[in-house]
């Protein structure tokens, strides 16, 4: 075996395990954000692609991303099944093996992503058909496109991390499937209310925390790139938090929780294509303009009347636009490569040409594939829960439980206070109604 860099092997391993955490905080970050009665589905659907993604990325899917390529469009099936990496080592000093579980953490929140534009109306067994189809006929031909020596690579667009690969993709896939299962059973005009903020505040902490890994991570090693990756990283998120507050405080008159939990992922999302190729400076101006535009992107649903119900497509694929072009702008040539200059630091150009066509490329092949695909699950065995099932709580119905048991009869909660009287209630007993929250806008 190739003799291996153990501080680097550490840090990826790191790496890795931080991106992993990323898709149960995203089931945190999304499920605060749907109904009490449907909360358990929507953090199901991230869980079951930790489980699905994981095993098919070891069956073919590194093997497609990453193979020997094939016309710059797929790898080949030589390394099916993980074979012949237990003995080997990469260029950067780590095993290929710990490489190939580095990016399939990717690969498992990705398909995520996609999940929080069909809360509250997504049957569970369809989505998980759909997250297998939709991994192995877009997301690792695309990875291969964008990282693994495919087209994209060789044309020399710059997705450090996955502004590409991960949100437009998603992003895409997600406006997609919104339009095949249709509105949720009385929307707009219902209020569709996150029902627990800090549990958003919380997935949304534990998606901050893990991007270190999914950014600086993307390094491959503990070394320059990492730091610069990192700090811009910490600070264009910063930025974007208050770009998105700034925005709703404007708009609505107040700063929101959910505002600033949505404007941290939206400035997540916009550094990660472009966080070690901007100095500081340009970070901060990437995340202010991308909290911003995100914030001000959510209300095209309404003008447009799609329903995807977390803002998946505002966030992500709008963020990940914004950054994957941003590139263009203020990409540094000392750390962005010779020949990648963006237009504000006296290059041409031709770079941004470029991350526009991957943009555009990414993003029409995604949402086509994902449209055949949700749209053929819907006419054969049927995608859509029914519409008692979304009226009584889909949580229910797919999965036999509820987040939350309020019943008198049983539970801890039960046995403290003792067993309920007969005695009739008074007005002092009366439970009171529970405040309705600042803002019905979900961001996810």
């Amino acid at each position: 075996m190739p003799e291996l860099d153990s501080g680097a092997t550490a840090w990826i391993l790191t790496s890795a395990a931080l991106v992993l955490l990323m898709t149960p905080g995203l089931a945190l970050f999304y499920g605060g954000m749907t109904r009490s009665k449907s909360v358990l589905n929507m953090m199901m659907m991230s869980f079951g692609a930790i489980g699905l993604v994981s095993l098919l990325w070891v069956f073919y899917g590194y093997s497609i991303a990453f193979g020997e390529d094939i016309g710059g469009i797929t790898g080949d099936l030589s390394a099916a099944g993980l074979r012949g990496m237990l003995e080997s080592g990469t260029e950067g000093g780590i095993p290929d093996l710990l490489f190939a579980g580095f990016q399939l953490m990717f690969a498992v929140i990705t398909v995520a992503l996609i999940s929080g534009a069909i809360a509250d109306r997504a049957k569970f067994g369809p989505w998980l058909i759909f997250a297998g189809l939709w991994a192995t006929l877009v997301y690792f031909p695309v990875a291969h496109w964008v990282w693994g020596g495919g087209w994209i690579f060789e044309m020399g667009v710059l997705d450090f991390a996955g502004g590409t690969a991960v949100h437009i993709n998603a992003g895409a896939a997600a406006l997609a499937l919104a339009l095949v299962l249709g509105k949720r059973v009385g929307w707009p005009k219902d209020k569709f209310k996150p029902h627990n903020l800090p549990m958003v505040l919380l997935g949304a902490g534990l998606l901050w925390f893990g991007w270190f890994g999914f950014n600086a991570g993307s390094a491959g090693a503990a070394n320059g790139t990492a730091a610069i990756s990192l700090i811009n990283t910490q600070v264009a998120t910063a930025a974007a938090v208050l770009g998105w507050i700034v925005v709703e405080w404007l708009r609505d008159g107040k700063p929101t929780t959910l505002g600033a939990a949505s404007g941290a992922v939206a400035g997540l999302v916009g550094i990660t294509p472009a966080c070690a190729y901007l100095e500081p400076l340009g970070a901060i101006a990437l995340g202010l303009i991308a909290g911003a535009v995100c914030a001000a992107a959510v209300g095209l649903k309404y003008k447009l009347k799609y329903d995807d119900s977390l803002d998946v497509v505002a966030v992500h694929m709008v963020g990940g636009i914004i950054g994957s072009l941003l590139i263009g702008f203020l990409a540094v040539e000392v750390i962005a490569g010779e020949g990648n200059a963006g237009l504000l630091y006296g290059g041409g150009i031709g770079l941004l040409g470029k991350q526009a066509l991957g943009v555009v490329a990414v993003m029409v092949y995604s949402f086509v594939v994902a449209y055949v695909i949700g749209f053929a699950i819907e006419k054969t065995i049927g995608f859509r829960a029914s519409a008692e099932a979304e009226v009584e709580g889909i949580d229910n119905a797919e999965h036999a439980e509820s987040a939350y048991e309020f019943s008198s009869t049983g539970g801890g909660f039960a046995s403290i206070v003792g067993k309920p009287t007969s005695a009739a209630p008074t007005a002092s007993t009366e439970p009171a109604e529970p405040a309705a929250p600042a803002t019905e806008k979900v961001a996810g």
